[in-house]
């Protein structure tokens, strides 16, 4: 998923506690920065406003942070990743049991994949398809 750098850096200003350095969001894992890419992608086709997904984003962090989360900044995109999933499901893009579907999924394709090939999701690796 390639993103814009302007429209990156426009939403890490727009969003505070992401972290930055002079070119633009940092991240320690490539799965952190699909998360961001997700978010800005998902806020450029007008599924929310930056400021929706604040609100959104400092609820969970709260949330995460009430059930012992030390907030040592190293959860940081999984909150992200929470808001995300909570985010799509209350727009009503995908159901709290269509992504559980999914993820479910996903770590059957991955335990089923050699390691340092890419993961590939196939009708197979859902529950109820296949040899899953």
């Amino acid at each position: 998923m390639k993103v814009d750098p302007v429209a990156a850096r426009e939403a890490a200003e727009a969003l505070p506690g992401v972290p930055l350095d002079h070119e633009g969001p940092v991240f320690r894992e490539p799965w952190e920065a699909q998360a961001f890419a997700l978010a800005l992608l998902l806020h450029l086709q007008g599924l929310y406003t930056w400021r929706e997904w604040a609100a959104a984003l400092a609820e969970e962090i709260r949330r995460a942070q009430r059930a012992g989360d030390p907030d040592t900044g190293e959860t940081y995109y999984l909150h992200w990743l929470a808001t995300l999933e909570r985010l799509v499901a209350s727009k009503g893009v995908a159901s709290v049991e269509t992504q559980a579907r999914y993820r479910e999924a996903w770590r059957y394709a991955a335990r089923r994949t050699p390691h340092g090939k890419p993961v590939e999701l196939s009708p197979g690796d859902f529950p109820g398809n296949g040899d899953s």
